[in-house]
């Protein structure tokens, strides 16, 4: 997406402005808004960018895309929606958005609110109407989570009215800190090392989905709809129940950043620089194939010595009876021995006597 050309002449616009005095004198009069402040800019350009290098690394948006972005009223998809439209203004090639909510029909679910800040932003967008709410009471047995039913429904029903209208990449709101956390689900409680990829065609290959905020921490992202005062909608359906698995992921993975600051880099690091060879995945890596490709030149021991017990059986083997040692680390031996030897053609000195008279 060229992202950094884009950034950058964003950058230049906006950061080199320069009021006059009457204006100056009008900033200092009143109080400035949230969004005026510099922590609001730096913040903004921290999201832009990271957001840009993780459409750029993936190859997520191109030349002609119609990006649908599901928008469901909390403060990711605000974040994210706010984000690739300041982008689009910017960016160096074409693409559209559109945004797209699903009612669920939750009890008490606020259905003014969203359509009422998408028509005053003037976005393009969708409301779908689909009772998944019923639908999830109905199947997932009493003291059981929502949130797999809840989410197989809401994907279904959004890959295909991606399709119906012609969106060519549906864009999600997860962030880098829910990969991880779905990254710890997969490994205490699944038994797969696996995550939320940045990018993934669907199984049917009818639709592909991006994850732009992937670079993004969900603290910068509370900062920012903060800043912002996003009409946030609380998810009641599955954000009430208690003892859910991802919350206390959750938790710990906040334990570790407040206690390790580098320590959910390291592991989004991680993910991004697998070894199969050092895991242990039969059909990610030919284990059964490897084979031995020994060269002719011969590595002694190095060592004081090496004892041969039940020297019989080794003949009988094959195996030699008195192994050949070398010096350990021959290197740090000569050096030694250089040394010893420069010590020894110094010239002895004689410590002169002092007469204690004079």
């Amino acid at each position: 997406m060229s992202a950094d050309a884009g950034m950058a002449d964003y950058t230049l616009e906006t950061d080199g402005m320069e009021d006059d005095d009457a204006a100056e004198d009008d900033l200092m009069a009143e109080q400035l808004s949230p969004t005026q402040s510099a922590q609001f800019r730096k913040l903004q350009k921290k999201l832009r960018r990271q957001v840009s290098w993780a459409i750029r690394d993936f190859n997520m948006i191109e030349e002609g895309d119609v990006v649908m972005v599901c928008v469901s009223g909390g403060k990711d998809s605000y974040t994210l929606l706010d984000i690739l439209l300041l982008l689009k203004r910017i960016a160096p090639i074409n693409f559209d958005i559109v945004a797209v909510n699903l009612d669920q029909k939750q009890p008490g679910y606020p259905e003014d609110i969203l359509p009422a800040y998408l028509n005053e932003q003037g976005i393009a967008h969708y409301i779908l109407e689909k009772d998944t709410y019923s639908i999830v009471k109905s199947v997932v047995p009493e003291g059981k989570t929502y949130c797999s039913a809840c989410s197989r429904l809401r994907r279904g029903s959004l890959y295909g009215f991606a399709k119906q209208i012609g969106a060519t990449k549906i864009a999600l709101g997860h962030h880098r800190d829910d990969m991880l956390a779905t990254f710890f689900l997969n490994l205490f409680h699944g038994g797969t090392l696996k995550s939320m990829p940045p990018k993934l065609l669907s199984d049917d290959k009818q639709n592909m989905v991006i994850r732009p905020l992937a670079y993004v921490e969900e603290k910068d992202i509370i900062k920012y709809a903060k800043l912002k005062e996003f009409p946030i909608i609380p998810c009641n359906l599955c954000g009430s129940q208690t003892n859910l698995q991802r919350a206390i992921i959750n938790d710990m993975l906040r334990e570790w950043d407040n206690a390790h600051p580098q320590r959910l880099a390291s592991i989004f690091k991680a993910m991004q620089n697998v070894a199969p060879s050092q895991l242990a995945d039969r059909e990610l890596f030919d284990f059964e194939g490897l084979s031995l490709d020994r060269d002719d030149n011969e590595r002694l021991f190095e060592g004081n010595n090496i004892q041969a017990g039940q020297t019989g059986s080794l003949a009988e083997i094959g195996l030699p009876v008195a192994p050949k040692t070398q010096t350990f680390n021959p290197k740090f031996a000569s050096k030694q021995q250089s040394d010893k030897t420069i010590e020894s053609s110094r010239p002895t000195q004689k410590i002169p006597t002092i007469n204690p008279v004079i």
